[in-house]
């Protein structure tokens, strides 16, 4: 079956600390709403799941591409699940405070779920946001522990000022939280799998707060890990700059000129945030404005993008 690059309807979510820049900075269908935080883009995670939109493949969820064409759509990473997770956030308001568990620990839940390591890539962000990343070095579980039942989570949580092109590391473990004003690309895993850690001492209008997972949260953390540094982007550099590679996920950027991807008998998301760009492969020219992603399949050939001035591509295997 010949391949072709693969586009999705967005599965969008509504949260409380969700806003309007999906719609206006990425072009998702949100309407009047002023509550949208997530748009997941490529995603199979039971009934969450990406339906192609265009093509002889239009209206097959991903699953359904993964039971029916699973070496053509994965290659060398043929597996019965699609392993990750793409989305855009939109942080109006500050995140909880969370932490994901590792695979070990998912697979031991009540419904297992595969743990969560992710990164976000920051493509906006107002003057004075922050991220939360990692503990203060030295915190230790009775420190974290007392800090959150005193209402005084922030005290240990390790924070910097956000930068437009910024890129976090959070894998498996790290206590971490998205401050308000962000809006962030994020790939992570294929899971759900969150325990809520503290939410800001914040209630509804009946006076009632989330569901916290102290405990839980505390017995996931790794405290060996302490501060989390952002990853700096180069504006300025030519090709591919690796942000991430490790066991769960390869996460690549390119600002400039042109740049090679698949090929290599893998499955690779591409997506932009921001500018405009132009995927070239044998039989077409696909363009790519802000908040479009793609999934290039592994039976595809090379293909090669063409940036625009001040665009900015993503891609994940």
């Amino acid at each position: 079956m010949k391949a072709y690059p693969l586009q999705f309807k967005p599965v969008l979510k509504q949260t409380i600390w969700g806003g309007r820049l999906l719609g206006e900075r990425l072009g998702k269908p949100i309407g009047e709403e002023s509550d949208y935080a997530e748009s997941w883009e490529v995603v199979d995670h039971g009934i969450d799941q990406s339906v192609v939109t265009s093509g002889h493949l239009e209206g097959k969820t991903l699953k359904e591409l993964l039971t029916d064409h699973n070496e053509w759509l994965m290659g060398e990473a043929a597996q019965d699940h699609f392993p990750l997770l793409l989305k855009y956030l939109d942080c109006n308001r500050v995140l909880s405070v969370q932490v994901h568990p590792t695979d070990e620990y998912g697979a031991t839940m009540p419904v297992p779920d595969l743990g969560k390591t992710e990164a976000w890539y920051i493509v906006d962000a107002k003057p004075g946001s922050v991220i939360y990343a990692g503990l203060k070095s030295g915190v230790d579980a009775d420190e974290l522990r007392a800090a959150v039942e005193e209402g005084r989570a922030e005290e240990v949580l390790h924070q910097f000022e956000a930068q437009p092109g910024d890129c976090v590391f959070i894998p498996a473990g790290t206590v971490h939280a998205i401050g308000a004003g962000l809006l962030v690309a994020e790939i992570q895993q294929s899971s759900d799998t969150t325990f809520r850690l503290y939410d800001w001492n914040r209630v509804d209008a009946n006076g009632n707060g989330r569901e916290l997972h102290i405990e839980q949260s505390i017995e996931v953390t790794d405290f060996e890990r302490g501060p989390v540094a952002p990853i700096r982007t180069d504006p300025n550099a030519e090709g591919w700059q690796t942000l991430v590679e490790c066991d769960k996920f390869r996460l690549r950027a390119i600002s400039n000129g042109t740049g090679t991807v698949g090929g290599d008998n893998r499955f690779h998301i591409i997506t932009i945030p921001q500018g405009e760009a132009t995927l070239v492969t044998e039989s077409e020219r696909l363009p790519l404005t802000p908040g479009t992603s793609v999934l290039l399949p592994a039976a595809h050939d090379a293909a090669t993008i063409e940036l625009a001035k001040d665009t900015i591509v993503l891609t994940m295997t």
